[in-house]
Formats: C-alpha cells, structure tokens, sequence
C-alpha cells in the first residue's frame, strides 16, 4: 500500500502536480515529494520523462500509485515546408506511443507559432486543422485524447497560433469530442471577456480534456514565457474558473502548472508545499 494511500488528503482529491512547475526535482523526488504530501496526480513533461526513461517512469509513478494526468507536449505542428510538417506528425505519433505507455489519457498540444518568414495567421491555423484530421485516429488507436491548449496572444507568433478557447474549440470541433478537446488554463485566458461562454461551450461538448492553474504576475518579468505566478500572487481568480468549469460537470483533476525562476532557484521540496498550501488557501 502505498503512502498516499495510508494518509488519504481528502481535500487534495482532483489535484495534481505539474512536474514543470518543480522542474528542479528529478523523477524519483518529485514521486517522493507527492506520497508525503498527498498529492494523488501528476502531469509530466517529455524531456525529463526521457532522461529518466520512459518504461522506468512509468513503473515508478504506477508503484507509487499516482495517476498520470497529463504529457505535455505534443503540437508545434506549423512549417514553412511539407518536410517539416512531415516530421512535426512523427513526433506527435511518438508522444501519443509515450503517452499511452505512462497510463494517461491526455497529451497537450501546443500548436506552434507562424513559420518562419510567414504572417498568414489564418494558414498557420489551417496547419494546426490539417495535423489534427491527420492525428487523431492515431491517438484513438492508442486511448489517447488530444487537448489542444491556448496560449495567451503574446505567443502567438513563436510558439501558439491558437489564442483563444474559441479558436481551440472551433479547431477541436470537426473531431469525435471523446479524442480532441482543449485545455482551460487560468494563466492563458483569464483576460478574455468571452471565457465564460466558452468554457460552458467547451463543457456541453464534452472536451474539456485538461484544467491548469497559474497565477497572472505583473509587472511581467524579462523571461515572458517563466513569469507564470505562484497561486494567490496575481490577478487570476481561481474559484471563478473552478465553478464554471465544474459547472459543466468536468469531474478532471486540476493541474497547477507554474514555470517561474524564482520558484526553481529554491528548493522543490519547499515549493511543492508551497504549492500545495496555496491551493488550499487559493482554490478550494
């Protein structure tokens, strides 16, 4: 029996550990860090599932009786040529393979930015359309469902094309809901006026397929892309997203995924507490 399983966390329950946001501790750590806190689900990332080793991580979080919530990241679909494209699918496909052998039912796509020399939005998330027509029975094959996640604007050019829930959506929508839907992260959409209705749509649907916390700091900090806040240090307010995503009846667990430097450079121990707490204090 596991410890987690001795001292049950009641209100943990539905709660899970991005593994970015205590990048600094390694795969075993972070494992025992979870059991001792009561954390019952973690979402993990490729590359340090990599330099574990994929069948030794999945052995270890299913001994250790965690529930694998998410892999991130599949996408970075758009290419200025077919080449790319073509190579953008492979890897795609051996996410799908990884994610089905770590045991969870999601990977998170993020779908790449304009290729390069290119302005046209409008192709790039037609790229976007074309990856996931190609990719989805792939992924149903393997019990796999495809979470395409919005990325506030500002990444729009280099790193998501895809702003917005509605854009998800409307990207998800040609496919069975079972095997493509979105991601509602707090820290991506908490500025868009509109979020409320599309959380119900997305919600009716059924493809709310992943559900991630970060806080929303300003002044934004020189590295953009690692200046996602710790819970309850920004503006974004969390029970507000909880009850209109629960309202749909999403039963999913809640991802806290923060990337900070500040929070690295300090012990993962300490800030997977902290992090913890602040759900608690924050979320509940």
């Amino acid at each position: 029996m596991s410890a987690r399983a001795q001292d049950p966390a009641h209100d943990l329950v539905g709660f899970s550990i991005n593994q970015m946001t205590v990048k600094q501790l390694s795969m075993p750590d972070l494992v025992k860090g979870c059991l001792e806190l009561g954390v019952p689900g973690v979402g993990l990332w490729r590359e340090p599932v990599q330099q574990h080793g994929l069948h030794a991580t999945a052995r270890l979080v299913r001994e250790a009786g965690l529930a694998v919530t998410s892999l991130c990241r599949g996408g970075f679909f758009t290419g200025a040529t077919a080449a790319e494209r073509a190579r953008a699918l492979d890897d795609n496909r051996a996410a799908i393979d990884e994610a089905a052998v770590l045991g969870t039912d999601t990977l998170v796509l993020v779908s790449g930015g304009l290729p390069a020399g290119s302005r046209d939005l409008p192709g790039a998330r037609e790229q976007v359309a074309e990856a996931l027509a190609e990719l989805w029975p792939y992924a149903a094959q393997r019990g796999v469902r495809l979470a395409v996640e919005p990325l506030h604007p500002m990444y729009a050019a280099d790193r998501c094309v895809v702003s917005t829930l509605a854009q998800a959506l409307d990207l998800a929508e040609p496919f069975p809901a079972e095997w493509v839907g979105a991601v509602v992260d707090t820290y991506h959409l908490w500025w868009d006026d509109q979020i409320a209705a599309q959380i119900a749509r997305a919600g009716a649907a059924g493809r709310i397929h992943c559900f991630q916390y970060a806080d929303w700091i300003t002044p934004l900090p020189a590295g953009v892309l690692t200046g996602r806040g710790q819970l309850g240090d920004g503006s974004v307010d969390f029970r507000w997203f909880r009850d209109r995503v629960r309202a749909t009846g999403f039963a999913g667990p809640v991802e806290v995924e923060i990337f900070n430097d500040e929070m690295w450079s300090r012990d993962g121990h300490e800030m997977l507490a902290q992090t913890v707490a602040r759900y608690r204090e924050h979320a509940l």
